[in-house]
């Protein structure tokens, strides 16, 4: 089978393309270093041609609000024209779990414009909704903490690795198309403050965390329960604690 991802050198998209490759299928990376770039549509036609799924992992280059409306408005308009062209069998695309729940913030708003795209073009498609990554908690230290503390709310959370990520992104693309959604998430549910506390112990980092019920993530109001599934989903097989006993511990070298 040929498959085109897009996406294909990022943190899941190379993991996502390396895996089917190894299965036997033909895999085209999609970015721009590799002559694919999904909002000019330059080498898009070349990069369709034969090809049955399209596995969307794209990302705007910022998460600020006008930056990924047109990121995602233009790529989706160039995937939706050239697919239809291409008659690709299987379009399926990566999103956020809470993405219609907080359509205030512009970056889910985005997110839900790129779903909505596929879902009227057409095109045989499966949406994909993730929770946040267990590699995303050291996004929440480094941005809501300095070099003494790290301020974390009791918000629900649930990540999932992002190698059940790969794996259920692989699995999906080969299955027939759902034309529907369906939500994957990690084994444990807590709060983030939980998760943030178990990593700063298990690494050794010294960082008081300062735990709130204020709701906040990355410094947005979000519904307490934003980030995790509220029905039917997937569960990931990788444990938050397994997955933190391979991270590297941190130094606290004097010198």
């Amino acid at each position: 089978m040929k498959i085109l991802v897009i996406g294909g050198t990022g943190l899941i998209g190379k993991d996502v393309s390396a895996k089917l490759s190894r299965e036997g299928h033909e895999v085209i990376i999609g970015a721009p270093s590799h002559g694919v770039n999904i909002v000019s549509g330059e080498g898009l036609e070349e990069a369709l041609k034969g090809t049955d799924v399209v596995i969307d992992l794209s990302n705007s280059s910022s998460p600020d609000d006008e930056t990924a409306l047109n990121f995602f408005r233009s790529a989706g308009k160039n995937l939706r024209a050239y697919e239809k062209e291409a008659g690709i069998k299987h379009h399926l695309v990566l999103s956020i779990v809470g993405t219609d729940r907080a359509q205030y913030i512009g970056y889910l708003k985005a997110k839900k414009e790129q779903e909505d795209n596929i879902k009227g073009s057409g095109i045989p498609y499966t949406i994909v909704r993730s929770t946040q990554f267990h590699e995303h908690v050291t996004t929440i230290i480094a941005v809501q903490g300095n070099e003494n503390e790290v301020k974390v709310s009791t918000v629900d959370y649930q990540p999932i690795a992002a190698e059940d990520v790969v794996n259920y992104l692989s699995k999906f693309a080969l299955e027939e198309p759902k034309n529907g959604t369906v939500e994957i998430a990690g084994p444990e549910r807590g709060s983030m403050t939980q998760f943030v506390q178990r990593y700063l112990d298990t690494t050794g980092d010294s960082k008081v965390m300062v735990f709130n019920d204020e709701n906040k993530y990355m410094y947005l109001d979000i519904p307490k329960d934003l980030l995790v599934p509220l029905e039917n989903y997937y569960k990931g097989a990788i444990n938050f604690e397994d997955w933190v006993k391979t991270q590297k511990p941190i130094s606290h070298s004097k010198y």
